[in-house]
């Protein structure tokens, strides 16, 4: 699974997105809020490690996910 955090503009908030190994996007949130629902991507129970990679990923910057 990779990641990316994606900069918003003016009214549009900063995202995230989650993505698969193809690439393909399976989870799209907003950086700024409480991460919820991650059974539905797998990660039930990592809020914690997520939250700060998250918090220490530069925009635009594709990273492979690794929890």
């Amino acid at each position: 699974m990779y990641i990316i955090k994606v900069k918003g503009k003016a009214k549009i908030p900063d995202y995230i997105q989650l993505r698969d190994e193809s690439f393909v996007l399976i989870a799209y949130f907003r950086a700024d809020r409480p991460l919820k629902d991650l059974h539905r991507y797998g990660l039930e129970g990592q809020e914690v490690p997520l939250a700060s990679v998250i918090a220490e990923l530069e925009f635009g910057k594709l990273r492979k996910l690794e929890l």
